[in-house]
Formats: C-alpha cells, sequence, structure tokens
C-alpha cells in the first residue's frame, strides 16, 4: 500500500490495466471453429455472406425489425449452437473503411458478454485486404475496451477470439492488416488507459515509472529530466507552470532508432498537464473541470506511439518529448502579469494561468529544433476552442509547412481519427503582442486555437512543424461505436502512421500497407 498524504494505492494498482490483459487471437479464416457468436454482415441491397447462419431472408429479417442501416443489428433466436446476430451494412458500395470500423464496432457491443466472436463478411473489392484487417482488428479491440482498475469487480469480458470471414479474401494479407491493428489499438489503448487514471494516481513522477517500463518492454530508450535539470536547461515554461505544485515536474525524453540507417528523423512533443485547475485563472468547478486529468492527453498518444515502433519496424529515427507537471495554485504559484523566460531567451509576459499547455510545450520545440529533427508534430489538449469549432469528432491540424500538414491529414485514411485543417493566419499573430514582454501567452477573444498555434509556432524557427488540437477528441461522453466512453486515446494512431512512413518531406504514400514490414 502507497501511502502519500490523502492517497492509498495498493500495489497491485495497474496504471496500464489494458496491458494486464491476455490480447485476443484474430484470425482470418475459410470456416469457424466454434465461436459463441457469428455476426453476418448484411447490406441494403440483400448481400451478405454465402453462409446459411441467418436462416432468414432479407425480408424475413426486415419483419422481425432489423434494418440494413449501418451499425445496426439484431439478433436472431436459434435452439441450438452459437448466437447469431444480423448486422447492418448500408449499402455496399458505401463500405469503405470508417464503415467497416462502425460495422464491426456494432457487433462488438452488442456481444459484450461473449468472449469467441465470429464476423462473415460479403466480398470485398473496394478495399485492400491488409487495410481491412488492419481497420477491423482496430475496431474490435478498441470498441470492447473499458477501465476498470480501480473498480473491485471489473464490469467487461474479455475478448478472447475473433474470427473473420470473407469470400475470395488474400487470408494471409487481411491477417498481416490486423496484426498491425492489434498493434496500434494497444498503444491507444494504453493512451486511454493514462487519460482515464486519476491524477491522485497518476502525476508526473508516476509516469516517468510507466514511461521506464513501457521503453524497456517496446524497444525505446527513456531519459527522464528532474526540476534542478529543467532549471540547467532553461525550461522556464514547465517550471512556470509548476510553480504552484507540490509535485515535482517532469521532462521525459523518449528515444526510437532502428535498425540501420534511419529514413528521416521526426519530432514529437506532447502536452503532460497531469491536472489543470487553471491555476491562479482557475477553471469553474463544473464537469470540464472533472474532465482536467485527461489534459496530459497528448503525453499520453505521444508516449503509447512509441510502444508500436519498434513492432511495426518502423525506419526513421523518433525522439519524443514529454512536459508534465500539474497547474495548481497556491502562494508559490505563477500570477498574471508575470514574466517567464523560455529556453531561447524570449520572455514571456502571462496574461492567463488556464493558458498553460502552450508554456509546457514551447521549450520542448526548442529541444527538438536543437536535437536537428526533420520535422515536429505535437499534440495537445490545447484549446476549448478547439471543442467549440469543431466538437469531439474531429481535431484541427495547424502547421507551417504544408507537406507536412498534408502527410499528416492522409493518416485519417488509414486512422478513422478524423482531422480538419485550420489556417494559421498571421494577421492574428499581434494579440499575442505584449507591453513588457516578448510575447503574451493568451491572445484576443477571438481565433483562440489559431493564436495558440500561432504561439508554439513562434518556437519552431524554420524547421516544419505541424500542431494538433485534441482539447475536443480527447474523450467521449458516452461510447460511440469503437470510441470508449471517457478517454479516447485519440491522436496515437495519428502519430503512429505518420511515423511508418515519415520521410524528410512528407511524401503521402499510396494509402496502402502492405509493403510495411511487420516484426513480429
Amino acid at each position: 500500500m502507497t501511502f502519500d498524504a490523502y492517497k492509498l494505492i495498493p500495489d497491485t494498482f495497474s496504471r496500464v490495466p489494458s496491458l494486464d490483459r491476455m490480447e485476443p487471437q484474430i484470425q482470418w479464416v475459410s470456416e469457424f471453429d466454434d465461436p459463441d457468436v457469428i455476426g453476418v454482415l448484411v447490406t441494403e441491397d440483400g448481400a451478405s455472406s454465402s453462409s446459411s447462419a441467418l436462416g432468414m431472408d432479407p425480408d424475413a429479417l426486415g419483419r422481425a425489425g432489423f434494418s440494413t442501416k449501418l451499425g445496426s443489428t439484431l439478433v436472431v433466436p436459434t435452439a441450438r449452437g452459437p448466437v447469431v446476430v444480423a448486422v447492418g451494412g448500408g449499402k455496399a458500395t458505401d463500405l469503405t473503411l470508417p464503415r467497416w470500423r462502425e460495422a464491426m464496432a456494432a457487433l462488438i457491443g452488442v456481444t459484450s458478454n461473449h468472449q469467441r466472436i465470429a464476423f462473415e463478411l460479403p466480398a470485398v473489392t473496394n478495399v485492400a485486404a491488409d487495410a481491412l484487417g488492419q481497420a477491423l482488428a482496430e475496431a474490435a479491440l478498441l470498441a470492447r475496451y473499458s477501465y476498470s482498475a480501480l473498480r473491485s469487480t471489473p464490469e467487461n469480458v474479455p475478448l478472447v477470439l475473433l474470427q473473420l470471414l470473407s469470400p475470395g479474401i488474400d487470408l494471409d494479407v487481411a491477417a498481416a492488416g490486423s496484426d498491425v491493428g492489434v498493434t496500434t489499438s494497444r498503444a491507444t489503448n494504453i493512451a486511454r488507459d493514462l487519460c482515464n487514471a486519476p491524477a491522485s494516481h497518476l502525476m508526473a513522477t508516476d509516469l516517468e515509472d510507466v514511461a521506464v517500463e513501457l521503453g524497456s518492454r517496446f524497444g525505446f530508450a527513456v531519459e527522464s529530466f528532474t526540476k534542478e535539470q529543467l532549471i540547467d536547461l532553461g525550461c522556464g515554461g514547465l517550471l512556470g507552470v509548476n510553480a504552484g505544485s507540490v509535485e515535482e515536474p517532469r521532462m521525459l525524453k523518449l528515444t526510437y532508432r532502428p535498425e540501420g540507417e534511419p529514413a528521416g528523423h521526426l519530432g514529437l512533443v506532447g502536452k503532460g498537464i497531469m491536472y489543470d485547475s487553471g491555476g491562479i485563472s482557475l477553471k469553474p468547478s463544473d464537469p470540464m473541470h472533472l474532465l482536467m486529468k485527461m489534459d496530459m492527453g497528448g503525453a499520453a498518444s505521444v508516449l503509447a506511439s512509441f510502444t508500436a515502433l519498434h513492432e511495426l519496424n518502423v525506419r526513421a529515427s523518433v525522439t519524443g518529448f514529454l512536459m508534465c507537471t500539474d497547474n495548481m495554485p497556491s502562494g508559490s504559484a505563477y500570477k498574471l502579469g508575470d514574466v517567464l523566460t523560455a529556453r531561447t531567451g524570449t520572455t514571456i509576459e502571462i496574461k492567463n494561468t488556464d493558458a498553460e499547455g502552450r508554456l509546457a510545450m514551447c521549450d520542448a520545440l526548442t529541444l527538438a529544433v536543437e536535437e536537428g529533427v526533420d520535422a515536429i508534430l505535437d499534440i495537445a489538449t490545447l484549446t476549448g476552442a478547439a471543442l467549440m469549432a469543431l466538437g469531439q469528432l474531429t481535431a484541427p491540424v495547424f502547421g507551417n509547412d504544408q507537406a507536412l500538414v498534408d502527410r499528416v491529414l492522409a493518416t485519417e485514411q488509414h486512422t478513422g481519427e478524423q482531422l480538419w485543417q485550420l489556417p494559421l493566419e498571421r494577421g492574428y499573430r499581434s494579440q499575442l503582442d505584449s507591453d513588457i514582454a516578448d510575447i503574451s501567452n493568451l491572445g484576443g477573444k477571438y481565433a483562440g486555437s489559431t493564436t495558440a498555434a500561432l504561439f508554439l509556432a513562434d518556437f519552431v524557427g524554420d524547421t516544419a512543424w505541424a500542431h494538433i488540437d485534441i482539447a475536443g477528441t480527447m474523450q467521449c461522453d458516452a461510447k460511440a461505436g469503437w470510441r470508449s466512453k471517457g478517454a479516447t486515446g485519440f491522436g496515437t494512431q495519428v502519430l503512429i502512421d505518420l511515423a511508418r512512413d515519415f520521410t524528410p518531406g512528407c511524401e503521402i504514400s499510396d494509402g496502402t500497407h502492405i509493403n510495411r514490414p511487420f516484426r513480429k
């Protein structure tokens, strides 16, 4: 039992409980082997697998209340054998990867009490077999996720086996895609675990311990920087945010190096505000304040993405920086009107202590530039304006290099994580001007996501850079398909997908993963 002030944390508590569960087997087969459930996809034009598992034609299904609308389900009574579920697929010609994900998630959602699930698909012609395999594996494993590390009795039933059947598909290619999907969904669920953990159980020094354990297990190096070392480095932004806390800050540097000559060098930066009270600019005590344990979602997604790089045989070098502290009010907290000094020597006037994420990240951007990376992608729960503009399904992307931004946007083809480019409008830069310092940490009342991005842009110089604001997409109020209630792990798969094909210049790939070697 760990005792720390008011916290009594059992030694058995796991900060990444999804790793404690056995990963299910995912098999592409020509016939099923004793499943608990058989799902059959039925489309609007009546297309379905050739199996007679349903025992009902489309008209009979309709009379029983079934709709072919995407994601609809109907449990078909059977006298014996496995449970049978009809799953709506919409129009067969509209079955793109995102819609396949939704169909798979619908089946998983209605069979949450079963461990061995089979899914029959019609012949697939408009989607590559490996991409389909990856999408279905991800949808299944992400849809089955739940966070129960702090429950006395876990509620979820683990998925043990998923079998997939589609006439004429290349089983080996589809299975290779599913192997990738297992890896990427595992990483996303790690990010979810970290974001769902309460701040009482996960502060900056705890995340340091988690990173070291994950680095040892998944093949990347972790270097930790203490408060004294951050002072020596001149990281005045992170130190300023940490000033009101009794908890130590940490900067974590993650390093992945491939075998042989790297294809390029990618830098990733994640905001790691372990809990954001707003500081002296205290947030209102409403449901959004409760969610501020997730203000480290950017750091969680960067750390989680590193767990996939070795297994997916990423050919680029990747260096990550996680800027970790909580933001609390106290007698020592930084105040409105204070001036902080960043590593570059830039002076920053504080106009709002709740605009802290950009302060924590600015020095990491500088360090990434000094590292000599070819490009930087940062990810942060940065502004409420992102939520107001694009809601909970889509994250805005900004950047100073269109080729990099285009490559980030292209990840949506493979991940299902929705992105939308917003303009880095330089005309708003004057809103960040300060009367007494080089820059202030807050712009005007409008275009808050843009002015936050403009602040970050000041610290990357000429290095290609893109920024994803996940303040809206970090969590779901209710389970929606493969998106779990609570933390979504959004951005983890974007980072992985970018790293898999990364080269200087960021040319967009042809959208296939067939020739990407997978390291078992």
